[in-house]
C-alpha cells in the first residue's frame, strides 16, 4: 500500500524498486522482501560464478595458453571488485552531472563484474533497502521544508503588525 501524503500539497515519498514506498514505515512485508531479495542476489551471484567457471573451462580446453586463462581470471576479478565498490558507494549518494557521465562509462565494467554488483546488493540489503538512507534523508528534508513553508503562511496576513523602519 503506497504511503499517502496527509495533505494534497505535502511531498510524497519516492518509491524504491521492489519496495515501493514501504521503506517509509517498514510495512507491507518490507522485512520479508529484504531477506528474499538479499538471498536472491546471493543465489544469482553463485549461479553467475558457476557460469563463469564454464567460460574459464572453455578457455582452458581451447588451449590458447596459460596467459589467456590468467588474464581472464584477473579481468573478472578486477571488474567484480570495481563494480562492488562503485555499486556499494552509489547507494549512499545521488550522482551529480559529471559523475553520471562517469557512471555510464562504467556500465561495461559493471556488466563484466556482475558478481560484484550482486554481492553489493546482497550486502546492502542486510542493513537496509538499497538507497533507503538517501531517500529517507531527502524525504525528511522535504517534509521539514514543507512544514516550514506551511508555518510561515499560517494566520491572516492583514492582521500582522507592520514593522516600523528606523
Amino acid at each position: 500500500m503506497p504511503q499517502q501524503p496527509k495533505t494534497p500539497d505535502e511531498p510524497a515519498p519516492e518509491p524504491l524498486r521492489f519496495y515501493g514506498t514501504t521503506w517509509v514505515d517498514h510495512s507491507g512485508g518490507y522485512a520479508l522482501r529484504r531477506v528474499g531479495l538479499g538471498l536472491g542476489a546471493v543465489l544469482a551471484a553463485a549461479a553467475g560464478a558457476f557460469v563463469l567457471r564454464f567460460a574459464y573451462q572453455g578457455v582452458v580446453v581451447a588451449d590458447i595458453g596459460s596467459w589467456a586463462s590468467v588474464l581472464l581470471v584477473v579481468a573478472f576479478a578486477v571488474c567484480s571488485a570495481m563494480a562492488f565498490a562503485r555499486t556499494l558507494t552509489s547507494y549512499g549518494r545521488r550522482p551529480d552531472e559529471r559523475e553520471a557521465s562517469a557512471e555510464s562509462s562504467m556500465r561495461s565494467i559493471r556488466i563484466i563484474g556482475f558478481i560484484g554488483v550482486l554481492l553489493a546488493y546482497a550486502l546492502r540489503t542486510c542493513v537496509e533497502a538499497p538507497r533507503e538512507r538517501l531517500h529517507r534523508a531527502e524525504y525528511e528534508e522535504a517534509l521539514a521544508r514543507h512544514a516550514r513553508q506551511r508555518q510561515s503562511r499560517t494566520g491572516n496576513p492583514a492582521a500582522r503588525k507592520k514593522k516600523r523602519k528606523r
